[in-house]
C-alpha cells in the first residue's frame, strides 16, 4: 500500500475519490481501533498517511520528527515515511483551513474570532488566526467562555464552526443562531457533509461571506499530496479538484411550476450526468399506495405536504441523485434547505398558458396557475441557484440546465 487514511469511523469519507482526482489511485481507507494503532504505524507498509478521528495528537508519540506547524498546533494531519523508517508528521490542515478562509474573502487581522469547540480542528483554526493577527475566542461547553455566556460575545467579527454539530445525519442542526451577533462579517464551517449546513444557510441569508469545509478538505489534501510526492499542486489543479470532488458529491434538484417539464428535463439531465433519478410525487404515490389525485381528495393537501417534506428530507441528504420536485416544494422552508444542502438547484420556468395541467389537482385552470404563481415567486426565487427558461427546445433547455449546472459546481458556496 502506499498512502492512506487512518481513522476509527470512515464510512463517509471524501478522501479516496480527491486523492483520485489529484492524481492518486493507490489510496486506501483503513479503519483503525485504538488498540491497533501502534503495531500498524510500526509495522510500516505504507510510504505516507493522513489522519483524522481520533488519532490525530494520538499519532505523535511515534514521528521521529515533526513539521513546524504540528509542533506549533499540537496535532498531526499527515504522515510521511522516511527512507530510514522513521516517521515524519505534519498538519496539512491549517493550510487547509487557511485557503478556506481566504478564497472566501474572509481576513483574521484585526478580527475578534469565535471558535466554537476545542478539539482538534479548533487548535487548528486558532493557529491559523492568531498567526494572521486575529483574536481567537474558544467557545466551549463549559468555562468562562461557554455557550452559555454566548451574549458576551455579540462584538464578535467572525465565527467558525470547529465542531461536529450540523454534520450528516444530524444537518437540521446549528451550533447558534447568528441572530445574535451583528457585527458579523464572515462565517467559516469546517463541516463538509452536507455542503450548505445550517450555519452556513443563516450566513447566507444575511450575505455574511462564508465557506463550507469541502474547500478545507481538498486544500489539505494538496499539501498532503505535495508532501507524499516532493511535487508542487498548481493552484489551477487544486481548484480543479475542489470543482471535481463538488461535481460527484452534488445532487442537481429541479424545481418549478407544475407542467413546466421538470420531469422530461430531468430524466435527461440525469442520463447525461449519469445521476439516479428520483421523482419526489412518483415516491410520494408509491409510499402512499395511491395517486397524487387520491392522496389530496381522501387525505387532503396536509397529508400530502406531510409525506413530501419526509421524501425531500430522506432523498436531500444523499449524493449521485438528480430530483425533481413537485411544483409546491418550496412553499416549505424545512424543503428548501433539506433541498439546496447537498445540491445546486435548478428552477425551470415555462411561460403559464404553455403549462400541462392534466392530473395536477392544484392546475384546474389558467387563472388558477396565476395565482399559485404569484404565490410561490419569492419561494422559487429563494430556492433556487440558477432560473433556466423551457420555451423554446426540449435540447434547448437541458443544454442550459448543464450548463448552469458546471457553472454552479465550480463557484457554489452556500
Amino acid at each position: 500500500m502506499r498512502y492512506g487514511l487512518i481513522g476509527e469511523k470512515l464510512s463517509h469519507s471524501h478522501s479516496p475519490l480527491l486523492h483520485e482526482i489529484l492524481g492518486d489511485v493507490d489510496y486506501t481507507l483503513l479503519p483503525i481501533q485504538p488498540n491497533e494503532l501502534g503495531a500498524f504505524l510500526q509495522a510500516g507498509n505504507f510510504m505516507g498517511l493522513n489522519v483524522t478521528i481520533p488519532y490525530k495528537r494520538a499519532v505523535i508519540p511515534y514521528c521521529t520528527t515533526l513539521g513546524e506547524t504540528a509542533r506549533a498546533i499540537g496535532s498531526v494531519n499527515t504522515l510521511l515515511r522516511r527512507a530510514d523508517g522513521t516517521l515524519f508528521g505534519d498538519n496539512t490542515d491549517a493550510f487547509g483551513f487557511g485557503k478556506m478562509a481566504e478564497e472566501a474573502g474572509i481576513r483574521f487581522a484585526g478580527k475578534k474570532v469565535l471558535v466554537l469547540g476545542s478539539g482538534g480542528t479548533s487548535l487548528t483554526a486558532c493557529h491559523v488566526i492568531r498567526e494572521a493577527g486575529g483574536t481567537a475566542v474558544v467557545i466551549s461547553r463549559e468555562g468562562e467562555n461557554s455557550y452559555a455566556s454566548l451574549e458576551n460575545h455579540d462584538d464578535a467579527d467572525i465565527i467558525v464552526n470547529a465542531t461536529p454539530v450540523g454534520m450528516y445525519p444530524n444537518a437540521d442542526a446549528s451550533p447558534v443562531a447568528l441572530s445574535g451577533f451583528p457585527k458579523l462579517c464572515g462565517v467559516l464551517d469546517a463541516v463538509y457533509n452536507p455542503l450548505r449546513t445550517r450555519l452556513l444557510t443563516q450566513a447566507a441569508a444575511r450575505g455574511i461571506p462564508h465557506a463550507g469545509g469541502l474547500a478545507m478538505l481538498v486544500w489539505q489534501a494538496v499539501r498532503a499530496r505535495e508532501l507524499f510526492d516532493g511535487q508542487p499542486v498548481t493552484a489551477v489543479k487544486a481548484q480543479e479538484a475542489l470543482a471535481a470532488l463538488r461535481r460527484k458529491v452534488s445532487n442537481l434538484v429541479i424545481i418549478g411550476m407544475p407542467g413546466s417539464g421538470k420531469s422530461m428535463i430531468g430524466k435527461r439531465c440525469a442520463t447525461l450526468l449519469g445521476l439516479t433519478y428520483v421523482d419526489t410525487d412518483v415516491e410520494i404515490a408509491r409510499r402512499a399506495g395511491k395517486t397524487i389525485p387520491q392522496i389530496f381528495a381522501e387525505q387532503g393537501e396536509a397529508a400530502f405536504r406531510s409525506l413530501e417534506a419526509e421524501v425531500i428530507a430522506q432523498y436531500g441528504s444523499k449524493t449521485g441523485l438528480l430530483i425533481a420536485t413537485g411544483g409546491g416544494a418550496v412553499l416549505s422552508e424545512q424543503n428548501c434547505f433539506h433541498l439546496r444542502m447537498n445540491s445546486v438547484v435548478v428552477r425551470i420556468t415555462r411561460p403559464i398558458e404553455l403549462l400541462q395541467t392534466e392530473g395536477r389537482p392544484l392546475s384546474k385552470s389558467l387563472d388558477a396557475l396565476r395565482e399559485i404563481a404569484a404565490e410561490r415567486e419569492s419561494r422559487y426565487q429563494a430556492c433556487a441557484d440558477i432560473t433556466v427558461r423551457n420555451d423554446t427546445t426540449k435540447a434547448a433547455c437541458v443544454r442550459a440546465v448543464l450548463e448552469g449546472f458546471d457553472e454552479a459546481v465550480r463557484h457554489q458556496r452556500a
